[in-house]
């Protein structure tokens, strides 16, 4: 059963073995693939990832223990049931079982593919590639109460649906390139501004 394009969902990672799960640069592919709304085989994934069709099932099975991903209707032919992303959106949160040290080892992790998608990102636009004139990177430093800044990301959500809603990567405007979003609200570390 695919998603529904109209109704926005979110899978959200507290347990740091489940964001363990999403912490390899192969996982991390696939999952940008199928949260782009594509609907892949372990066949048609594994040749994004350069793997093999077996490996990438091990990664597809891991990822669907925590709900990250799960297996579309049967493909045509039978042979092989295709993998959907398990919601519209994947988001990290703070488990409140979980002890710190294997949080920040779990968040470590996957900040550390997160960065390399970053760089990716950021040599392509370097590169002119199509849709680089509009490509904007920038950073500031807001004061805010947690209520705002909670307000400030409910915002954005909204912001970000009226772009993103019932678009996929075979669901979109005829001109529209797939753009990387990346959104980080953190709480500033240095004591001099408190």
């Amino acid at each position: 059963m695919a998603k529904s394009p109209g109704k926005r969902t979110t899978v959200t990672l507290n347990d740091p073995r489940a964001i363990r799960a999403i912490a390899h640069e192969a996982r991390q592919q696939v999952i940008d693939e199928l949260y782009s709304g594509s609907v892949l085989t372990a066949t048609e994934a594994a040749q994004i990832c350069g793997l093999s069709p077996s490996a990438m099932s091990y990664h597809l099975r891991a990822l669907e223990k925590w709900g990250i991903v799960v297996r579309d209707d049967t493909s045509s032919d039978g042979r092989e049931r295709p993998w959907r992303a398990g919601a519209n959106n994947l988001s990290i949160g703070r488990g409140d079982g979980a002890s710190g040290a294997s949080m920040r080892q779990a968040a470590n992790a996957v900040i550390s593919t997160f960065m390399a998608g970053l760089n990716n990102a950021v040599d392509a636009m370097l590169d002119q590639e199509p849709g680089a004139k509009s490509a904007t990177i920038s950073r500031g430093r807001l004061y805010l109460t947690d209520e705002e800044a909670t307000a400030l990301n409910h915002e954005l959500d909204e912001l970000l649906q009226r772009y993103d809603t019932g678009r996929t990567s075979r669901h979109k405007p005829v001109d529209a390139l797939p753009r990387d979003q990346y959104w980080l609200l953190l709480p500033h570390t240095s004591r001099r501004d408190q």
